[in-house]
């Protein structure tokens, strides 16, 4: 999918340009009412934030000089398809004294490899470097 560049004079997208905003299933924001949930016609996954939106919140970030912002809706973004409970392995990994730099590197080349998430699979790569330094990995 092909994004327009989005531009502060968007934000905030729901209001905005709500009818720009889906969700990873498909639905428009504006299909997402109360009416709609009770009649049991939106599930869970219907109101999930979608990799199309947090791109649109990046570069809108970008252009306010908030870059730190910009990449954290892009890792964000990147991690649209890992399922929940892979990234709370993941957080738990990285946890101080969880993991080998092994572990850690495996996950890395799991998130590139699998989930084409490489911003954050350098992340964990860095922290892996990181954790060797400070003495921080699990020892075996």
């Amino acid at each position: 999918m092909q994004l327009t560049k989005m531009t502060a004079k968007e934000y905030p997208l729901a209001t905005k340009i709500p009818e720009s905003i889906s969700t990873p299933t498909g639905k428009k924001l504006n299909d997402i009412t109360l009416e709609s949930v009770m009649l049991g016609q939106i599930k869970p996954e219907d109101i999930r934030i979608s990799k199309e939106t947090l791109e649109m919140q990046a570069q809108i970030a970008e252009e306010m000089k908030r870059d730190a912002i910009a990449r954290n809706f892009r890792r964000a973004g990147e991690l649209i398809s890992v399922p929940d409970e892979r990234i709370l392995e993941i957080y738990n990994a990285l946890r101080p004294f969880r993991s080998t730099k092994e572990e850690l590197l495996t996950i890395a080349d799991e998130l590139e490899e699998k989930y084409n998430a490489k911003v954050n699979a350098d992340f964990i790569r860095e922290a892996a470097q990181v954790y060797e330094t400070r003495k921080k990995l699990r020892v075996e």
